[in-house]
């Protein structure tokens, strides 16, 4: 077994690595003068940019929370790697070859002796998924082939995006990685086999397609799983389990794809499903992004702030895509209680006659999807106008709810000009002063109730 690396080839690593690189796979960098980049900590949550790096010295700090190293650092902090798999990750994206030391000071070249836990499923993770690519070009695979074409997807399409197929058989991909040198303990903390009723290792997914849900780096963490067949009784969607690579609340569908035009447009779309992220990419929307098998939340905010450089002095854009119908609306009203996490606007862009991305793809073409992103507008609007729509303007009473519905929305909006312009438009709808509605907003901001005043009547014009 080989022992430790040589102190010269860690050295080397750390000379030869682009620790820019390396981070802004994670976070998005921008000048901040003398030799130094900024960008949101990924260690603590911050409104302005604390995080540094000098490429020059291969060093980071954040001046917010205090941590700070090297590349090697970073990896066993923020991606839980052990040393010897940091260094030998770097190595790799260096096309460096490290030498070991054993206890006899003697030397010889090639991978440690034994990989840490991460890596391991990392690797079983690259295998699985060459396996499932694999096997959907095999003729046991036209059913998931024919839902790819149907809606919009050619082999190309498939290609980009990695989709596989889990063939037949309870333990086709079991055997394969076993074969391969992996455990069956290995595949079940992967999340890829399980134990069977009688303890044999069997396949999680079976007879299904399947998307590689990659992070940010471009690395395989898990699947998601989608139906095919009727006599199938699992759910519609079977995504990975929690494992020690995949946490579900933290991770986006095509970030991977998707991270580089976030940071270069300020700009993040976010949608529900993986056909949806795949059919605005290839029509020109490469900042889409979904989240696997649960609600977008804090976790996933987290995330697409590093990316979006989400600051005050930053000009983000985070548009939700929601089906029109009543479930797409809940839905949009849930993203809203949370956005106030984000310093940049927020806005939505509702589908057409409840339909999503893809389908809009393909019953109107590439353009119609670019189309529905450019017309997003405001997400506080949306909120506002659901919840004047719950009452009668024609009545007092109702005019006075709707008032005191719609003033916590407003004191949440963050830009105060904009929020100068919703008075004016809104008082005239309710048929308030312009200085009444201000009151009712800035009550709501002090986490007060508005004020019974009278009501106004409307002026007629």
């Amino acid at each position: 077994m080989a022992g430790r690396i040589r102190d010269a080839d860690i050295q080397l690593v750390r000379e030869r690595v682009d620790i820019a690189e390396v981070i802004g796979e994670r976070v998005t960098l921008r000048n901040a003068g003398g030799g130094n980049l900024k960008g949101l900590c990924p260690f603590h949550d911050e409104r302005s940019p604390s995080f540094n790096v000098t490429p020059a010295r291969g060093v980071y700090h954040c001046f917010g929370c205090g941590v700070g190293g090297d590349a090697i650092t970073f990896l066993t902090e923020l991606d839980g790697l052990t040393f010897v798999e940091a260094v030998e990750r770097l190595a790799g994206k260096a096309g460096l070859k490290l030498t070991y030391e054993d206890v006899d000071g003697r030397v010889q070249r090639g991978p440690s002796g034994q990989p840490g836990l991460k890596q391991r499923l990392l690797d079983a993770h690259t295998a699985a998924a060459e396996f499932y690519t694999g096997k959907l070009l095999s003729p046991e695979a036209m059913t998931a082939r024919r839902f790819l074409s149907e809606r919009g997807f050619d082999r190309d399409a498939a290609a980009t995006f990695g989709c596989g197929y889990a063939p037949d058989g309870w333990d086709a991909l079991a055997k394969h990685l076993r074969a391969k040198g992996f455990t069956a303990e290995e595949l079940t903390q992967a999340g890829l086999a399980k134990p069977s009723r009688s303890g044999s290792l069997i396949d999680r997914f079976r007879r299904r397609l399947l998307w590689p849900i990659r992070d940010s780096s471009g690395s395989v963490i898990g699947f998601g799983a989608r139906k095919l067949f009727d006599d199938d009784q699992g759910p519609k969607y079977l995504n990975t389990p929690e494992t020690p690579l995949y946490k579900k609340s933290q991770v986006l569908y095509g970030i991977d794809l998707a991270r580089k035009e976030i940071a270069k447009t300020g700009r993040v779309v976010i949608v529900e499903g993986y056909t949806d992220v795949m059919a605005c990419h290839l029509a020109g929307v490469p900042m889409a992004v979904a989240t696997c098998g649960t609600a977008f939340g804090a976790e996933h905010i987290r995330v697409l702030r590093r990316f979006l450089f989400d600051s005050e002095s930053a000009d983000g854009r985070i548009i939700f895509t929601f089906d029109g119908d009543e479930a797409g609306q809940r839905a949009a009203l849930k993203a809203f209680d949370e956005e106030q996490r984000f310093v940049s606007q927020t806005y939505i862009a509702v589908t057409p006659g409840g339909q999503d991305p893809c389908e809009l793809r393909q019953s109107a073409g590439d353009a119609a999807v670019r189309e529905l992103i450019e017309r997003h507008t405001p997400l506080v609007q949306f909120a506002i106008e659901r919840a004047i729509a719950k009452h009668d303007l024609d009545t007092a009473e109702g005019r006075l709810h709707a008032t005191r519905a719609i003033a916590p929305l407003l004191a949440r909006v963050k830009d105060r000009g904009l929020v100068e312009e919703y008075l004016g438009v809104y008082a005239v709808r309710l048929g308030k002063d312009k200085a009444e509605l201000r009151r009712a907003v800035q009550g709501a901001a002090a986490g007060q109730a508005p004020a019974e005043a009278p009501v106004q009547p409307r002026r007629e014009t």
